[in-house]
C-alpha cells in the first residue's frame, strides 16, 4: 500500500472505542525505534482498542520504516500506523502532521476529550504512561506534561558538570513555572517544569482551540506551551507521567534537549580558565614549535607592554617565532615592536605579488605564509592591561589537549563612556550581529562566548585548509570553517579575563558588521547567495554638512587556503 493510500485509510478508520492517539515523529531512528514501540505496546491499564500509534517518518533514509513494519507484523494487538514524508521537514512539522491526523480521528468519533499524545522515537515511556494521562484527562485535564529523565546509561557519558547544569536549570525553571502558573485553586498541578515533545498531551478540543501545533523547525513544544498559556488552558505537569529519553548529544533538530546537553557538555570539557595553563605547565608539556602573530595598525600606545611580554615569552622558550605584521602605521607601531626585539614586517611586503594588503584577514594570511611553526596564535594589539596569560592560556588547550585544533579567547568587555567605565557594553558587533546570526543559522556555535575575538590559536594543518577573508570577516569565517572541518570536539575556548580596547565609532562598526555578515552568509547561506547579493561597497547616510550618501569600501574578498595557494603557485 502506498504512503498516500495508507494515510487515507488511517484517516477513515478509527476504532469506535479509541480514547488516545500517540504521535511519534522519527527520522533515521533504526537503533532506537524498537525500544520506543515496545514500551508503547506494553502499556498497562489500557486495552489495545483504547489507543493507537502513528509514527511520522520524516524523510528516513535508514531502516526505520522496515523495522516498524516488522514490529507491526509481530505485534498485531498494537494499532500501529505510519505516515511517510518524502523529504525531511523537521521534527516540528512532522509532529504537527501526526497530531493533525490524530485530532481528526478523535473528532470523527465525537471524542473531543480524547487525548492527542506525543513522544519521541528516542524515548521509552513508563508502563503506566498512557493510563496515567487518561486518568488525568478524565478528571478534567486538557493539557498534560510528563516528566522526562535521561537514560541513566547514556547519561554516564556526559560530564558531571553538564548533569549538574541540567539539574540547576530544571530547578530554576520549576520555580519560574510555579511563579507564573500556580494559584490557590490549582495547587499540586505543577509537580515539575516540563512540557516537552517527549511527553505532552492535550485533548482534541484543546488542540483545535489552539489552532494545532505551532509550525516550527524545532521547539514546537515551547510554542505550544505559550499558546496554551495565552488561551488560559492550564497544563498538568504530573510526576505520574514518566518518560526516559536519550542523553545523546547529536540530535538533528537545531534546538532541543540533545543540543542543550551538547552545549553544556562541551562547555564543561572545552571551555577553560586561564589559570589552568600557567607558564610552567605549558613549557613542560610543549612538544611542538609555536609562532605568535601580532597584527598592528596604529597601536603604539598599547603595543609597548605587549611587545615586552611577548619578548619575555620567547626568551624562556615558549615562542619559537614571533612576527609583528604592521599596516604601515604612521604612529611608529613598527618601531615600538622592533625596539622590543621582535621581528617586524610590513603587510604589503609579504606576498607583494598580490598587491597591497586589503585588511586584517589578509595580513594574517600573509603572516601565516611566513611562518614554519606547528602551532600558530594570533593576538590583537590594541589591548590595555595585557598579561602573559593572553598567550599562555590561548596556547594551553592546544599544547595540553592533542585533539583540540582551534582555540578562541573570550573575555569581559568593559565600555568606556563619558560617565566612566561600564562593566559591560563592549563587543557591540558581537552582541547585535554575530551572536544572533549564529543562533539562527549555526546554533552549535552559540557555545562560544566571543565568536569575533581576535585572540585565537590553531594547528597549522587546520589553518592552511581554510580560506581567509581579507577584512574583518576573518574571525567568524575561521570559526565556521574550523567547525565544519574538525567539529566542536576539535575546538575550545579559554577565559582571558577582561579585555579593554579602544572603541570604534558606529560608522566604523557598521563596516565591520557588513564584512562579518558577508563572510558568515557565504558559509551559512552558500556562495551563490553571497555572489548574488554581496559587494564590497557599503552605502552610509551622509554626515553633517554632506549631501550625498557615502559609499564605503569594505574588503570582502577572500584568500584561498594557504595549502591550495602554495600548490597553485608551485605548479606555475
Amino acid at each position: 500500500m502506498s504512503a498516500a493510500a495508507h494515510e487515507d485509510r488511517l484517516r477513515a478508520d478509527p476504532h469506535r472505542r479509541l480514547r488516545a492517539v500517540v504521535v511519534i515523529p522519527a527520522r533515521d531512528e533504526e537503533s532506537r525505534i524498537g525500544a520506543c514501540l515496545r514500551a508503547l505496546a506494553d502499556q498497562e491499564g489500557v486495552t489495545s482498542s483504547d489507543y493507537e500509534v502513528i509514527v511520522v517518518l520524516d524523510g528516513c533514509l535508514d531502516a526505520t520504516a522496515e523495522l516498524i513494519a516488522g514490529f507491526a507484523a509481530g505485534e498485531p494487538r498494537l494499532a500501529l500506523h505510519t505516515i511517510e514524508l518524502s523529504a525531511p521537514q523537521g521534527v516540528g512539522r512532522a509532529r504537527r502532521r501526526g497530531m493533525d491526523i490524530a485530532c481528526e480521528r478523535l473528532l470523527s468519533l465525537g471524542r473531543g476529550t480524547g487525548l492527542i499524545v506525543s513522544s519521541d522515537a528516542d524515548s521509552v515511556v513508563a508502563p503506566n504512561w498512557l493510563s496515567a494521562q487518561l486518568t488525568l484527562a478524565a478528571a478534567g485535564a486538557r493539557a498534560i506534561g510528563g516528566q522526562i529523565e535521561l537514560d541513566p546509561i547514556e547519561a554516564l557519558e556526559l560530564s558531571p558538570e553538564a548533569v549538574s547544569e541540567r539539574r540547576r536549570r530544571s530547578s530554576e525553571r520549576l520555580t519560574a513555572v510555579r511563579v507564573r502558573e500556580v494559584s490557590g485553586d490549582d495547587e499540586g498541578r505543577t509537580e515539575h517544569h516540563q512540557f516537552s515533545g517527549a511527553s505532552l498531551a492535550l485533548t482534541a478540543d484543546a488542540y483545535r482551540e489552539c489552532g494545532g501545533l505551532p509550525v516550527r523547525a524545532a521547539l514546537e513544544d515551547e510554542a505550544l506551551e505559550l499558546e496554551l498559556q495565552s488561551l488560559g488552558i492550564p497544563i498538568h505537569r504530573s510526576r505520574n507521567v514518566q518518560v526516559q529519553t536519550s542523553a545523546r548529544r547529536d540530535g538533528r533538530a537545531p534546538r532541543g534537549l540533545a543540543r542543550d546537553l551538547a552545549r553544556s557538555d562541551w562547555r564543561a570539557r572545552r571551555s577553560y580558565r586561564s589559570g589552568q595553563f600557567p607558564l610552567e605547565r605549558i613549557l613542560e608539556a610543549k612538544r611542538e614549535t609555536i609562532a605568535l602573530v601580532l597584527p598592528t595598525r596604529e597601536v603604539a600606545k598599547t603595543l609597548g607592554p605587549i611587545a615586552a611580554t611577548v619578548a619575555a615569552l620567547a626568551e624562556v622558550g615558549l615562542l619559537d617565532e614571533v612576527l609583528v605584521v604592521d599596516a604601515g602605521s604612521p604612529d611608529g607601531s613598527a618601531r615600538v615592536a622592533a625596539e622590543a626585539g621582535l621581528r617586524v614586517l610590513q603587510e604589503d611586503d609579504i606576498a607583494s605579488e598580490l598587491g597591497p594588503a586589503r585588511g586584517k584577514g589578509d595580513a594574517m594570511w600573509r603572516a601565516l605564509s611566513m611562518l614554519e611553526s606547528e602551532l600558530v596564535a594570533f593576538v590583537d594589539t590594541d589591548t590595555d592591561q595585557f598579561g602573559e596569560h593572553f598567550v599562555t592560556a590561548l596556547l594551553g588547550p592546544l599544547i595540553c589537549e592533542p585533539e583540540v585544533q582551534l582555540v578562541k579567547g573570550f573575555f569581559r568587555r568593559p565600555f568606556r563612556t563619558e560617565q566612566g567605565l561600564a562593566p559591560e557594553g563592549g563587543g557591540r558587533v558581537t552582541e547585535l550581529l554575530a551572536r544572533p546570526l549564529l543562533n539562527l543559522h549555526a546554533p552549535e556555535l552559540a557555545v562560544f562566548d566571543q565568536p569575533l575575538a581576535g585572540e585565537l590559536a590553531g594547528r597549522r594543518g587546520l589553518l592552511e585548509q581554510i580560506p581567509f577573508p581579507t577584512g574583518y570577516g576573518i574571525e567568524i569565517a575561521m570559526l565556521i570553517d574550523a567547525w565544519r572541518i574538525v567539529g566542536l570536539e576539535g575546538m575550545a575556548q579559554v577565559d582571558l579575563g577582561v579585555r579593554q580596547n579602544r572603541h570604534q565609532s558606529l560608522r566604523e562598526l557598521s563596516a565591520m558588521a557588513y564584512a562579518v555578515l558577508v563572510a558568515a552568509s557565504t558559509r551559512l547561506l552558500g556562495e551563490d547567495f553571497a555572489d548574488a547579493h554581496a559587494c564590497g561597497s557599503l552605502l552610509l547616510p551622509p554626515l553633517d554638512g554632506e549631501t550625498q550618501m557615502e559609499p564605503r569600501r569594505v574588503p570582502i574578498e577572500e584568500r584561498p587556503p594557504l595549502s591550495e595557494y602554495r600548490s597553485r603557485t608551485a605548479s606555475r
